[in-house]
C-alpha cells in the first residue's frame, strides 16, 4: 500500500474573503478597494460577505471582540493572590494570538502603518485592553489597600506597552522567542509597581541578590558586618 499524501483542506469562505481582500489592498491600496472588488476576487456575493464581516475594515481587524472576551475572562477567573499570574497569562495570551496569525498580522501592520484610518481603529482597540486591564487591577489594588486609581492606570499603560514593544520587535522580525520576551517584560513591569512604599522611598531593607565564590559561611558575617556599620 503506497504512501498517502495528505489531503489538504479547503479554506473557508471566511479565509478566502480574507486572502482576496488583502492581495487586493497590496495590489491597489486600501482606500481603492471596495467590498465588490473582494466579492468578485474570492467568488462570492456581497450577502456572503456581510455574513462574515460588517465592513472591509473588520477584515483587517476581526477578532478583537472575541479577544478582549477571552481576556476579560482569564480576568474574571482569576483569585485575588493570582491576580498578576492572571494578567501576564491575558498579555501572553493577545501576544499569541498575534503570533499564530503569522504572515497575516505583519501584512495588518504594514497596512496600520500606512492607512490613518486603519491606525485610528488600532489606537481605538489598545485603549480598549488598556481600560479592561486598568479595572481589573484597580480592583486588585483596592482589595490589597495599595495607592488608588493612577496608580492602576500607570500600571495598565506599563502592561500595554511592554506587550506592543514585544510584538513590534517581533513584526520586524527582531525577535526570536517572543513568548520569552513577553515574559521578562511581564517580570520587569510587575516588580516596578509591587516594590512596597519602603523600597520606593529609600527606607527599609534592600536585598541584592549576586553570585560569588566564597561560600555562605564567610559571606553572613561580612553582611552583618556591613549593616551594623554606618553610613558616611
Amino acid at each position: 500500500m503506497g504512501n498517502r499524501l495528505p489531503v489538504m483542506s479547503k479554506p473557508s469562505v471566511r479565509e478566502r474573503l480574507a486572502g482576496a481582500a488583502f492581495a487586493l489592498f497590496d495590489e491597489r491600496g486600501y482606500e481603492q478597494t471596495t467590498v465588490d472588488d473582494i466579492t468578485e476576487r474570492a467568488g462570492v456575493g456581497r450577502t456572503t460577505f456581510f455574513r462574515h464581516y460588517r465592513s472591509k475594515e473588520d477584515v483587517i481587524f476581526p477578532d478583537h471582540d472575541r479577544l478582549l472576551e477571552q481576556i476579560a475572562e482569564r480576568l474574571r477567573t482569576s483569585s485575588h493572590n493570582a491576580a498578576l499570574v492572571a494578567v501576564s497569562d491575558a498579555v501572553r495570551l493577545v501576544l499569541l494570538h498575534y503570533v499564530g496569525e503569522g504572515d497575516l498580522a505583519r501584512r495588518r501592520y504594514a497596512l496600520t502603518s500606512t492607512v490613518p484610518a486603519l491606525r485610528d481603529r488600532e489606537i481605538a482597540s489598545v485603549a480598549r485592553y488598556q481600560r479592561l486591564f486598568r479595572e481589573f487591577i484597580a480592583g486588585w489594588m483596592a482589595d490589597a489597600a495599595e495607592p488608588g486609581p493612577l496608580r492602576a492606570e500607570l500600571m495598565a499603560a506599563a502592561v500595554v506597552a511592554a506587550h506592543n514593544h514585544v510584538l513590534r520587535r517581533w513584526l520586524r522580525d527582531d525577535c526570536p522567542d517572543p513568548v520569552q520576551e513577553i515574559d521578562d517584560a511581564m517580570r520587569l513591569v510587575i516588580g516596578l509597581f509591587t516594590a512596597s512604599p519602603e523600597t520606593a522611598t529609600g527606607t527599609g531593607t534592600t536585598i541584592v541578590a549576586f553570585r560569588t565564590g566564597q561560600d555562605i559561611g564567610t559571606l553572613i558575617p561580612a553582611l552583618e558586618r556591613l549593616t551594623q556599620a554606618s553610613p558616611d
